[in-house]
């Protein structure tokens, strides 16, 4: 497969996930909440789940238009502004282990980790794209 069909593909899965978090924490916040590595035995807080649930739609768009105009600068910029969340993301939740079980804590940290190296491995293949 080529760099471009490896890079829509991943484009494509990192757009949809966006999008079906981002749907779930704005129409249904405390059902997302309710997840475990979500509310970590918190207070519940609607506003911010919505919140939550509205910058991962803004940031599914990005990820979705980057499927369509494969161009590197639009790739590159997509990739950059799921990279700034996705790796405080992780961050945060590796400082916030001990409110979670030894089961919560191991599909939390594979799904966090994996949500970060996929657009780092993707990046290099912007390298063959077209800027305009």
């Amino acid at each position: 497969m080529s760099a471009r069909t490896w890079l829509r593909g991943g484009l494509a899965f990192l757009a949809a996930a966006q999008f079906v978090v981002g749907c779930w924490a704005l129409l249904l916040p405390r059902s997302f909440f309710d997840i475990p590595w979500v509310g970590m035995r918190m207070p519940y807080n609607a506003h911010l789940m919505m919140d939550y649930g509205a910058m991962s739609l803004a940031t599914s768009v990005a990820l979705g238009v980057s499927v369509f105009i494969v161009r590197r600068s639009m790739v590159r910029t997509a990739l950059a502004v799921y990279l700034v969340f996705a790796v405080p993301h992780l961050v945060i939740h590796l400082r916030l282990l001990h409110h979670l079980t030894p089961g919560e804590r191991v599909p939390l940290l594979m799904a966090l980790s994996v949500a970060t190296v996929i657009p780092l491995v993707l990046w290099p293949l912007t390298t063959s794209l077209k800027e305009a």
